[in-house]
């Protein structure tokens, strides 16, 4: 068993210098702090529906980096745009692909991931909208999830794409839910609503606004001022370990993976059809 020190190096050095994609573009992230409580909030706003692309991803990166070195006692992760948390992936990233760019955007994917899964302090989920694919993981590899709002939906639906959600994003939600949950969830591609996420453990809590769920959100995190942070930074380290590592030591066959499968034809004519798909509504 390592100790949070070693951890945390081990996470950093396998984790490269970041190129600036973002720069000239809008501000996709809201990072504010109350120095009374330590709380961080992180709102997504890239319209319109938060969809991860490489620029977006890069400046979540960037708060997460900007959070390790303040004095952050936990983060709240939520959404600024109406009815939705984060659509996941953006699809143009992925459709006819550059290949630079689709390999920048894969890695800082992953290493965004990584600083997420393995952060130090607490962190929760405020659902406010929908929550598909890569919406999900993030909201899964927070400590804790509050759904804003019952009539909002969250799942890892990569298979009606025709994609095969990866090992850490299943990982992710194995973690969560356990192994046979998952495996019906991933290979139907379902979409949970807030109450059957609720029953299954996907979600920790199920309330009526943003508002409540903020107020949620720092009840759990007050409940962390009388536990020793290093104690409980090690714990929750130790309890990840595995999930993490293997991403920070598989990173080039992951990455592999995913190429292989995202420049297939018959992938590639899927999301042309839901493109057009989308267009028609």
């Amino acid at each position: 068993m390592l100790g949070r020190v070693s951890f945390m190096r081990q996470i950093a050095k396998n984790l490269p210098p970041v190129r600036n994609f973002s720069a000239g573009v809008d501000k996709w992230v809201d990072l504010t702090s109350n120095e009374n409580t330590g709380i961080s909030t992180l709102t997504f706003q890239r319209p319109p529906v938060n969809s991860l692309n490489l620029e977006f991803v890069q400046q979540i990166m960037e708060a997460f980096t900007q959070l390790e070195k303040s004095k952050c006692r936990g983060l709240i992760i939520t959404s600024s745009r109406p009815n939705v948390f984060s659509a996941g992936l953006d699809i143009m990233e992925i459709y006819k692909p550059k290949p630079d760019r689709v390999k920048a955007f894969w890695t800082i994917l992953q290493d965004m991931w990584i600083k997420l899964y393995s952060t130090k302090f607490p962190t929760v989920a405020v659902i406010n909208g929908h929550s598909p694919a890569g919406g999900c993981l993030i909201a899964i590899s927070c400590e804790y999830r509050i759904m804003a709002g019952s009539e909002f939906t969250i799942g890892l639906n990569e298979t009606k794409l025709g994609i095969v959600a990866p090992k850490w994003f299943q990982d992710s939600m194995r973690n969560v839910i356990g192994i046979r949950q998952t495996e019906m969830a991933l290979t139907t591609g379902k979409l949970f609503t807030a109450d059957e996420a609720l029953k299954i453990g996907l979600v920790d809590e199920v309330v009526n606004s943003k508002d409540e769920a903020i107020s949620r959100a720092e009840i759990f995190l007050g409940q962390f001022k009388g536990i020793s942070a290093m104690a409980r930074a090690m714990t929750k380290l130790n309890v990840r370990e595995d999930t993490f590592n293997w991403l920070i030591k598989n990173k080039e066959l992951d990455l592999k993976i995913f190429l292989d499968v995202v420049n297939q034809p018959k992938v590639q004519q899927g999301l042309e059809l839901y493109l057009q798909s989308l267009k028609k509504k």
